[in-house]
């Protein structure tokens, strides 16, 4: 999501063949043995992503299974070798490697674990505990039951991706600590019902190890532009994150957009109250998400104007016949009211997608006037104590992300390992 402002050099650096000649650059200066990317869209996935393949030799590839955005993991074949299938779980993607030596090129009799993360964003502490506790366990399960290792709690696991959540998260308390009970709060809540303990010892922030020397802290991952204070009217701070409410700023925007896009319901009364009918809400959800049937938005528009998901069908024994979801649909005479709409946007507020508001405000001429950057480290690289960070590279930006030499709003993070 492009900063508006940068007018007509977003149209130029905001493609994808753009993006993906700095992706190809970065990934190729780099040349690891394993790559771990996020929200990649499964729809164009081949054609987007050929060159690591073509150009960069990355001739090994598994993309997650399930979702609009997933993780995939990229290896070379002769600097790898993959030992088992890989394991998709919730918003996890488990690989399992035994090195290849670079001079004798023979397999080395030892497993290396890799868990590619992508945890869910928003207001979901509990979920992604669950998630980060899942893919740990698969990867133990695997150690221990499918490779029979001696000591699989001293596996040689890497954990690595988006975790949506900074340094006060419960998924970074588990991994780090190794233990998160019905105690820890993240954002007022519980994330677990009952204690969970790390089948392995406490996991190494890898940027920030003991053995990594650096001048200062790791930096942020997410450099954006700095949004929460002009969104979220802090009247009342008891309830701002658990109900937030809109800024007036905010709200006389949503209701001119609304004004905009609404129409007289008949011809025959002109009189009547506009409002966003079929048509217009499909115009409007084209102009954000480029099509219609994407997004939160068309999801939560779609369950306001009526639609709503058809009971599972039984079979003749009287069990629940399993099917695919049925598609959401906008109903013919469905009708978006102005609280509705101000509604399908509070409920982007609520899952933190401050950015995607920020994007659709702009894309319906009501940009918000962004001066300040939001800073936070969201996405992690954690090892386990059977291995050693043997060095890590810093990415930078001290301006909003995307921009013109960084082609994601999330900066890449990297280290090389030594086993101890």
């Amino acid at each position: 999501m492009y900063q508006h402002s940068l007018g007509l050099d977003q149209e130029a650096i905001s493609t994808w063949e753009y993006r993906k000649s700095l992706l190809r650059e970065r990934i190729g200066l780099i040349d690891a043995d394993v790559v771990c990317l996020q929200e990649i869209s499964p729809l164009s996935f081949e054609e987007d992503f050929s060159f690591m393949t073509d150009d960069l030799g990355y001739d090994g590839v598994e993309l997650f299974r399930k979702g609009r955005f997933r993780p995939a993991t990229f290896w070379k074949k002769d600097r790898v070798d993959l030992v088992i299938p890989a394991q998709h779980k919730d918003r996890t993607l488990l690989t399992t490697f035994r090195p290849i030596d670079e001079d004798t090129k023979d397999i080395r009799d030892e497993y290396w674990h890799v868990l590619n993360c992508h945890l869910q964003a928003g207001k979901q502490g509990g979920r992604r505990v669950r998630q980060i506790v899942d893919g740990v366990s698969t990867a133990f399960k695997a150690s221990k039951n499918k490779l029979k290792e001696e000591e699989p709690e001293n596996l040689k696991l890497i954990v690595c991706g988006d975790f949506n959540g900074g340094q006060n998260c419960g998924a970074v308390e588990y991994i780090e600590r190794g233990i998160i009970g019905p105690d820890f709060l993240e954002d007022g809540e519980k994330v677990s019902s009952k204690e969970k303990i790390l089948p392995i010892p406490p996991m190494i922030d890898a940027i920030s190890a003991a053995d990594i020397v650096r001048c200062g802290p790791p930096p942020a991952t997410l450099v954006v532009p700095e949004l929460i204070s002009l969104m979220i009217d802090d009247g009342n701070v008891e309830s701002t994150y658990m109900n937030p409410l809109f800024t007036k700023e905010v709200m006389n925007r949503l209701q001119l957009i609304y004004s905009r896009y609404a129409t007289v319901p008949t011809e025959d009364d002109p009189s009547q109250q506009m409002q966003m009918g079929k048509s217009d809400v499909e115009q409007w959800l084209t102009i954000i998400n480029l099509r219609v049937g994407r997004g939160t938005e068309f999801r939560n528009a779609a369950k306001y104007m009526g639609w709503v998901e058809p009971e599972p069908a039984e079979e003749s024994g009287g069990e629940t016949k399993k099917a695919e979801r049925p598609p959401i649909f906008i109903p013919d005479d469905g009708i978006l009211s102005l609280d509705d709409f101000v509604g399908v946007y509070l409920d982007e507020l609520k899952q933190g997608k401050f950015w995607g508001i920020a994007w659709d405000l702009a894309a319906l001429g009501e940009p918000l006037p962004v001066d300040d950057v939001f800073l936070a480290r969201y996405d992690r690289m954690y090892c386990s104590q059977s291995l050693i960070p043997a060095a890590v590279l810093d990415t930078v930006s001290n301006v909003a992300c995307p921009n013109k030499s960084e082609p994601s709003d999330h900066l890449p993070v990297c280290a090389s390992f030594l086993k101890r």
